[in-house]
């Protein structure tokens, strides 16, 4: 058992975000953390679209275009297109970072942040404009404390993932509307536009968001096993779901011309025609051990160390087995795991993270994050909602520790230092936040800092708050 100080200080930079005083956490760390699971808080910040808004800013936009083809005298097209997304999306990354880095409640924007992650939604794909935002706080954040089957079912029917994994150009070859565009192309002699199945959707929901990477051997090292036919079946249940940016909203984004007729078979079970197939097939993808274990894994990652101990990993198995999934659960077993409280700092902040703990810290998030660029996280190597691929960012510390990343981090610290260094005492700060993990050489280096500006990039850039 750690010390109560200890404990305090784990909680707040590990499973929260950083705090600037252990005080409010009070004797019982597990506590104060258990106390936030639950539904998350409202996501903060002004001029945040719904789905349904974001939707209304593609069609939009796309009028524009339409209009752009013969410009008003003296406008370009450039002129008329420019910025149409510039300020839903400054929305939206002021929210993503100012939402946990002023919440009350950190290890649930903990949570929030890796599901954000875990199902990948990039602005780096310009179908995702207007989306992002919208995917994280109606398919995530909605769902933070409810079972995984509903979060991966809102994500993986929300507009935004269905537009950024092309499941929108995806038809059944023997569905209506291939059909249709076979009788119109030999008709007139054009290509054909809707040309068959896309299978980015299903091969990520299977690889990324649930069972993990296929095995070639029986729940070798407990993953799954599944093959090619099973990407593909899988791909037909999904074809028909996709996204009306135009005309009256569905209810559900499923059209049933574009969807593959019959019966399909994923994973050695037979699943009916129709809409109704995905859900019962992301059910029994939901309740797959192999998705426990994947996901969990994860988290425990996410949360602990890079390599978290196993016998975290089956507590947190055994958990979402027993309940189906129920996500609070999970997050309990994890808090209650005694492996999750080893003192050692394991995980390396990434970049969003290291910016976020230290605002939190050091104060003036409305401040800083006010413009929506990112507060230069970006230049960290983490451009705000816009990871590179489906796989999200890396969460390993080998992948932010290049010579380059460090010098960036040095240099982000010594501008929050430039601000912040006439209003606070660096060495009254670090001893308050880090408690019993600040070392005797941080301490020093504090004390023989030249002024307020250097002791608090100092402060920042010390080990054992640049890892959690």
């Amino acid at each position: 058992m750690n010390p109560p100080l200890m404990d305090a200080a784990i909680a707040a930079h590990r499973f929260g975000l950083g705090e600037p005083s252990l005080a409010p956490i009070g004797r019982d760390a597990r506590d104060w953390l258990l106390q936030q699971i639950g539904p998350a808080d409202p996501a903060r910040g002004e001029g945040l679209l719904d789905t349904r808004g974001g939707l209304a800013l593609i069609a939009a936009e796309r009028e524009r275009r339409r209009e752009a083809r013969n410009p008003p005298p003296g406008m370009s097209a450039e002129q008329l297109l420019a910025g149409h997304y510039r300020d839903a999306i400054a929305a939206d990354v002021r929210s993503h970072l100012l939402t946990p880095a002023l919440s009350p409640r950190p290890y649930a924007e903990r949570l929030q942040l890796f599901w954000v992650n875990h199902f990948t939604v990039s602005l780096l794909k310009g179908a995702t404009r207007g989306l992002s935002g919208p995917f994280e706080r109606d398919a995530i954040r909605a769902h933070l404390a409810g079972s995984f089957e509903e979060m991966l079912f809102a994500s993986t029917t929300h507009p935004a993932m269905l537009r950024y994994l092309d499941n929108v150009q995806s038809a059944g070859p023997d569905s209506r509307v291939v059909e249709f565009e076979a009788r119109r192309a030999a008709r007139t002699g054009e290509g054909r536009r809707v040309t068959g199945i896309n299978e980015n959707l299903a091969r990520e929901v299977l690889e990324l968001h649930t069972l993990g990477a296929a095995s070639s051997r029986p729940d070798a090292g407990g993953r799954a096993t599944y093959t090619q036919a099973d990407v593909t079946a899988f791909a037909a249940v999904l074809t028909g779901w996709r996204v009306a940016v135009e005309g009256p909203a569905r209810e559900l984004p499923f059209d049933p011309n574009w969807h593959e007729p019959g019966p399909k078979t994923v994973l050695g079970k037979r699943y009916p025609e129709g809409p109704d197939a995905l859900r019962l097939v992301l059910h029994d993808l939901a309740l797959h051990p192999a998705t426990a274990r994947f996901v969990c894994g994860k988290l425990a990652r996410h949360v602990v160390a890079d390599d978290p101990p196993p016998a975290l990993v089956e507590r947190m198995v055994a958990a979402w087995m027993r309940t189906g999934g129920d996500l609070p659960t999970v997050y309990r077993s994890l808090v209650e795991s005694a492996e999750a409280w080893d003192p050692t700092p394991a995980k390396l902040k990434t970049p969003e993270e290291f910016v976020v703990s230290s605002v939190r810290v050091l104060g003036g998030a409305e401040r800083v994050f006010a413009r929506g660029d990112g507060a230069g996280i970006g230049a960290l190597g983490q451009r705000v909602l816009a990871p590179p691929s489906p796989a999200g960012w890396s969460d390993r510390a080998e992948d932010w520790l290049g010579p380059d990343a460090v010098w960036k981090r040095v240099e982000w610290s010594t501008r929050a230092g430039e601000r912040a260094g006439r209003l606070l005492d660096a060495r009254a700060l670090a001893a308050q936040s880090l408690g019993p993990r600040l070392t005797p050489t941080t301490q020093q280096q504090l004390e023989r800092a030249a002024d307020g500006t250097q002791a608090v990039a100092l402060f920042l850039m010390a080990p054992e708050f640049q890892r959690r």
